[in-house]
């Protein structure tokens, strides 16, 4: 209720006021509501990158661990079957066996080389869903002509 003016009448410029005020209080609430909808929206962003990255750095220590133990017993069979070669040709051909054996390995690391070089070559799928998800967000919030 409005309270009327000293001479009995409302006062049309206080209700006007007041009309603006509550105006402005709720242009100021939908604004800290928009701002929170983006805070809220931004961090779940950012914890789905941090999901992704925990993802990534367990898939690489898994690779790790598997490279590591493959690289050991790989070695160790390469120098039983060496050893194994040498022995069997000792006779005959044993400095034609050491170079042959030589030469394959070279080429073996010259092929991993090449490996290696087209895999760092390649790009990475780091983030891609975080980025795809902050495109659907950047097209939902840009105004369509």
């Amino acid at each position: 209720m409005a309270d009327p003016s000293p001479d009995g009448v409302k006062d049309g410029a206080s209700e006007s006021a007041r009309a603006d005020g509550a105006t402005h209080a709720g242009l100021f609430s939908s604004l800290r509501m928009l701002l929170a909808t983006m805070v809220a929206t931004a961090r779940t962003r950012m914890e789905l990158l941090q999901v992704e990255l925990e993802e990534e750095k367990l898939r690489l220590a898994g690779i790790g661990v598997l490279a590591v133990a493959a690289v050991f017993f790989i070695a160790l069979a390469i120098v039983v079957f060496t050893f194994f070669l040498v022995v069997l040709l000792w006779d005959t051909h044993r400095v034609l066996a050491t170079g042959l054996i030589a030469l394959a390995y070279l080429i073996a690391g010259l092929a991993c080389l090449a490996a290696a070089r087209q895999r760092a070559a390649q790009k990475s799928r780091l983030f891609t869903a975080s980025l795809a998800q902050l495109k659907a967000d950047q097209d939902r919030l840009t105004p369509s002509d």
